[in-house]
């Protein structure tokens, strides 16, 4: 059973960030913030109390006996810089932090970050290669200085001195803004727009997956129904752009190969009927799983204008393919490689996860040789993200969090294995309950960029996602973000599709 680490705090729009950054230092804890009354009504003391004021925030630990470290902050006049005057006072099995804020409520989030954070340093003796960042999309960070005109130096430099960002990840964060800008100026992104399809079914579920999937043995018999209400949505997207097509077309899940041919025809061929498919920039389906490939799927795919195809492992250990639940083993998956690139495929991703359980450096030195040996075009390097709907949990309440390890090791062994294949990496994010406070990496060889995985993590274009469980959203020209979902219930889906299309309707109608 994890320890609970229990977090007070009397502000519940501070909650987040304090769970993240919380959660990021003590990774073997199940980190729980409440209001102070919440944590009362349970009998519980909290190991961490937080108490913000307008003018003041202080930070109480409870989690080990010694002296107390007291430090005032403060802005100093005509400087943006937290000035820390450091005191010290005997306490009784506590240690207190207190950090003056400035009167502007923004500022004073920012401060309160900075604080936060420096806190949990000072307690833990650790820092986070991300620093106090607790957003999952950095990268836009860096893209907003530099339409700003900020430099290259500037924006490196920001990250450091305001979010405390280490200067590997500072300049990680720099090189891939200054790639995605570069793929982004060749889209449309006011006129423009893209289009999801999910295929939420699976042959297993993965230990770790939270996405909405079902298994295909129990769905099987309504698989019809269900393609019968994406084409309702696809004939709503024609009428509602007009028949333009797409810049970016992107069919993911789920597995869309647990689709038999005949489905993936029907589908494909509905696409390739309502929109002029041999424009799109970018046409990507998830082969996924090598359970759920075969070479007549491959020949459906091949047939409809895809240019890019995932053939994901996530790991070549046979042991860890067992473990997650993936009936399939790393010889399947060279097998369902080599054959997508006999049937032509020349655009071919690969996925990973570091941190997945009992996997230590050794073991992803051998996937990423392994992978090499495939020689992909694009690599994508997930960290392991614990999620609260996923079977993970419950995993590590039976065999320990110990079990998990991703470190600078092993991430660095990721990127070195993808730069010796002639990948550069184009597109980053990060993920709530990300073991190790790391980052999902997507490097690819030289024109062969996911431009769709971009344009998600980045929100410069309008995204129309189709299928249960998917999100719309419709980006305006001011940089406005508008969203609406479908229901993630396949049955739901299925009952409800003229009211998903009239959510679609009010959104995307001027």
């Amino acid at each position: 059973m994890r320890q609970i680490l229990a977090v007070s705090c009397n502000r519940e729009n501070y909650e987040y960030d304090i769970h993240a950054l919380v959660q990021s230092f003590y990774p073997t804890m199940l980190v729980k913030v409440l209001l102070p009354e919440k944590w009362e009504e349970q009998g519980v003391s909290a190991d961490i109390v937080v108490s913000i004021s307008d003018s003041r925030a202080q930070m109480v630990f409870r989690m080990r006996d010694g002296e107390t470290s007291s430090s005032d902050r403060e802005q100093a006049d005509g400087c943006s810089e937290i000035l820390l005057k450091s005191t010290k006072e005997q306490a009784d099995h506590s240690h207190k932090y207190v950090m003056s804020l400035p009167a502007e409520k923004q500022k004073a989030k920012a401060a309160f970050k900075h604080f936060l954070y420096e806190t949990l340093c000072a307690e833990t003796k650790m820092t986070l290669p991300w620093g106090n960042l607790t957003g999952i999309r950095p990268t836009k960070l860096a893209m907003e200085l530099i339409e700003r005109g900020a430099s290259g130096e500037d924006v490196v430099l920001f990250l450091q001195k305001e979010h405390d960002v280490s200067p590997e990840k500072a300049a990680l964060c720099l090189d891939i803004a200054l790639r995605e800008k570069s793929i982004l100026e060749q889209l449309d992104g006011e006129n423009g727009y893209s289009l999801y399809i999910g295929i939420p079914f699976c042959p297993t579920t993965c230990l770790y997956c939270s996405f909405t999937s079902y298994p295909v043995s129990v769905w099987e018999k309504r698989m019809d129904e269900y393609l019968d209400c994406l084409c309702k949505e696809i004939d709503y997207v024609r009428e509602a752009f007009g028949g333009k097509a797409p810049e970016t077309l992107y069919i993911g899940g789920g597995t869309p190969t647990s689709l038999s041919p005949e489905r993936l025809e029907r589908l494909l061929h509905k696409l390739e009927e309502t929109f002029p498919l041999k424009d799109l920039k970018e046409f990507t389906v998830e082969a996924g799983r090598a359970d759920s490939i075969t070479r007549e799927k491959l020949q459906v795919i091949r047939r409809h204008h895809v240019t890019r195809i995932s053939v994901n492992p996530q790991t070549m250990k046979e042991e860890t393919l067992r473990i997650i639940g993936r009936r399939h083993t790393a010889a399947q998956v060279r097998e369902a490689f080599i054959m997508a690139r006999e049937e032509g495929f020349d655009n071919i991703n690969m996925d990973l996860i570091l941190g997945l359980p009992g996997e230590n450096a050794e073991d992803v030195a051998r996937t990423i040789g392994a992978v090499r040996e495939l020689a992909p075009d694009s690599l994508t390097v997930h960290s392991l993200a614990l999620k609260r709907a996923s079977r993970l949990n419950q995993w590590i309440e039976e065999n320990g969090i110990e079990t998990l390890c991703n470190t600078d090791e092993t991430m660095a062994i990721a990127a070195a294995g993808a730069k010796e294949m002639g990948m550069e990496p184009y597109y980053l994010y990060r993920q709530k309950n990300m073991f190790g406070n790391f980052e999902n990496t997507g490097y690819a060889k030289p024109g062969k960029n996911g431009i769709y995985n971009i344009l998600i993590m980045e929100e410069v274009q309008t995204i129309v996602a189709l299928g249960a469980g998917s999100i719309t959203k419709r980006v305006y020209p001011d940089g406005r973000i508008e969203r609406c979902e479908n229901v993630k219930d396949v049955a739901q889906y299925i009952e409800r599709i003229e009211e998903m299309i009239e959510r679609k309707r009010a959104l995307l109608s001027d």
